[in-house]
């Protein structure tokens, strides 16, 4: 099944493909009374949803994002969730791949289009991301701590990795919120725009990662994820490697020729 018939099945997790860029699928989050709370179905949702991304040959890149009617990313966590939960039950919720793993391991690039307040578990889906675009508007942050909690979706990992341990420091222990301009300002997102520009800033981004050859990118999206895994020398090996591999590839001859032939290539992912 494709990812558009995978969340026709979904009451919170909507997607297109092609919608608003050839080769894209949108994956929006649709909980607009609680802000797109990250509930156990929202979850549940999303991993189905990603997995087709994963399988859908239409797809190259994808958008993730929350419901205009919204007004947000993503608010956090389900607090009423975390509220009923003991210790083992926690454990036992937090055994991976959760969705901010689901995210972070897909093969194919994800651009985070940060609609508004992106809090606690929201944040953390948009730190799986690969790149984060958010509109003017937006709050992001970890208040976790004001639960007298911290965060448990990833951040005090990828977060120091992003914007340096002081900088998370300061987001995790405090709990302070920061608009986009700061968040841009410290590298936690990419790019900031008004609201009215925001799809177009977004889809243009997407639009031109999925002009590349799909093989190329899940391949070079895997070796910039390394780099933060392994120290210098083991990263460029493995960059090595993966270029190597590209060489086998028909998409490696298809793009030299339409290089050499002033045309544009036709990908085939093979």
């Amino acid at each position: 099944m494709g990812v558009v018939d995978v969340a026709g099945d979904c009451d919170l997790v909507s997607a297109s493909v092609g919608e608003h860029a050839e080769y894209v699928a949108t994956v929006t989050l649709e909980r607009p009374d609680k802000r797109n709370a990250l509930n156990a179905q929202v979850r549940r949702e999303l991993k189905d949803v990603l997995d087709a991304v994963e399988d859908d040959d239409d797809v190259r890149v994808v958008v993730l994002t929350g419901s205009d009617e919204s007004s947000a990313f993503v608010a956090g966590a389900d607090v009423s969730e975390l509220r009923e939960r003991n210790a083992v039950e926690q454990r036992e919720a937090s055994k991976r791949p959760r969705v901010y793993e689901y995210v972070d391991d897909l093969e194919k690039p994800v651009v985070a289009r940060i609609n508004g307040h992106c809090l606690g578990g929201g944040n953390e889906l948009a730190l799986g991301c690969d790149v984060r675009i958010a509109s003017a508007g937006a709050k992001l942050g970890q208040p976790e701590i004001n639960l007298g909690i911290m965060p448990g979706g990833g951040a005090t990992q990828r977060l120091p990795r992003l914007v340096g341990e002081g900088q998370a420091m300061r987001l995790i222990l405090s709990g302070e919120l920061v608009d986009a301009e700061e968040a841009a300002d410290i590298g936690l997102v990419d790019d900031v725009c008004e609201s009215d520009e925001l799809d177009d800033r977004v889809y243009e981004l997407a639009g031109r990662m999925a002009e590349k050859s799909p093989l190329a990118l899940e391949l070079a999206k895997e070796a910039v994820k390394a780099g933060s895994r392994m120290d210098l020398e083991q990263g460029i090996e493995y960059e090595a490697e993966l270029f190597a591999l590209l060489f086998s590839s028909d998409d490696k001859n298809e793009g030299i020729d339409a290089f050499f032939e002033d045309r544009d290539p036709e990908w085939t992912g093979y």
